[in-house]
Parts: C-alpha cells; structure tokens; sequence
C-alpha cells in the first residue's frame, strides 16, 4: 500500500522561545532530522511538509529522494492536518502524521506501525505509563491515585487508511470538535486505533531542556 506523510511543522514554538526545528542537533536543524528519517523509510511514497515557505531552508542538506510537497499550515493544528490532507496524492491508501518535533523516529518504528494500520486501518507509535499517576486537585495536592493498567502516551507517526482520516476530519470541522492528535479524530467517527508500542526513544522536543537531553 501506498503511504503518504504529512508532517505537521506549522507551530510557533512559543514554550521554546525560538524556532526549535531550526535548532542544531548532530550537524543538522532539528527539522532536516525529521524529513531524513521518512525519506529513507522504503514503505513512504510522498511527504507533505506542512510548515511556512522560510523553514524549507533548513532542509537544503537533505537528500530528497522521494516528492516532497510543502504546504501552509493553519492556526491550530488541525487545520495543519486538513492543509496536508488537501494535497496527498489520490493514490495514497495510508496517510501518516508526524510531529516535526520527533526527529529520532526510528526507521524499524516507521514500518512497524504502517505495517499495523495496512491490518486494522489506523495504528499510532506509543508507550505505556509505567510511572506512578495521581490526580490533583485545584491547588496542586494528591487527589487520588490513577491506576496505570491500560494507559499509554501517545505518539507519532500515527498512520490511518486514507478514507478514514478524511472522513474523521470532515467530522471534526463540521462539528467543530477539537482534537489534540488523529487518533482522538478517528474516535469521533468510532473507528479503533491499534497501539504499537515504540522500540526506540521518539521524543517531542518542546523545552530547550528536552533538546539538550
């Protein structure tokens, strides 16, 4: 099947204080990590970057060995997400999302959880809450205890058939829901997305300290 990436690189960076995907990492803006690591992922046929016309600089060391199609993005961000959809190829049958701030995806990750959605049609990079989880009250203090049993933090890529996506996101500015990632996008139209849980660290870069972990 073909797959399509839209990689949603529109934000502001506000908490960061600067533009982070034009931060130095290993030689390279944090931004040019990202796109290489779909450009050598065999199982991608397009990547559609969605990100303002300046960021296209910070890719000018990356190999582009496949189309890539830059689009504007929105105010919020699934507005990002419905610019990408509007340009993936018609041909696509799997669509992935991809935070531009996870730039240590790894390529065994990328397959893995496109292999899982060619099965059930929407799956998403994730890991399980092994950390003890409370609840607060208003003024910060120990509630109760959360149990961890079947909680995970979510990830990227997320990668759905392409019919599903389109047709959750339609719902979604039809109705005005707001979404925080596809797979709350895909519940709104009751479809189930499969779980892979990560092999390697894919961490979104938010805080200066994250980088400089």
């Amino acid at each position: 099947m073909k797959c399509s990436v839209i990689i949603v690189a529109a934000g502001s960076s506000r908490r960061m204080g600067f533009d982070k995907l034009a931060a130095i990492w290993s030689d390279l803006p944090v931004l040019a990590h990202t796109v290489s690591a779909f450009m050598k992922c065999d199982r991608v046929s397009e990547i559609i970057l969605v990100a303002p016309s300046e960021r296209m600089s910070l890719l000018d060391q990356v190999p582009l060995t496949k189309p890539l199609i830059r689009v504007d993005g929105g105010a919020e961000r699934y507005l990002s997400v419905m610019a990408g959809l509007s340009v993936v190829c018609e041909e696509a049958h799997l669509i992935a999302i991809h935070d531009a701030a996870r730039p240590f995806v790894s390529d065994e990750d990328v397959i893995r959880v496109i292999q899982a959605a060619e099965q059930y049609g929407a799956a998403t990079l994730a890991r399980k809450v092994t950390e003890t989880v409370k609840r607060a009250d208003r003024s910060d203090l120990i509630d109760e205890s959360v149990e961890r049993e079947g909680l995970w933090f979510i990830e990227t890529p997320q990668v759905f058939r392409a019919d599903w996506i389109k047709q959750a996101y339609r719902e979604v500015v039809a109705h005005k829901i707001t979404v925080t990632d596809e797979t709350s996008a895909l519940q709104v139209i009751h479809r189930k997305t499969k779980l892979i849980a990560s092999t390697s660290p894919n961490p979104k870069i938010t805080t200066p300290s994250d980088l400089k972990r």
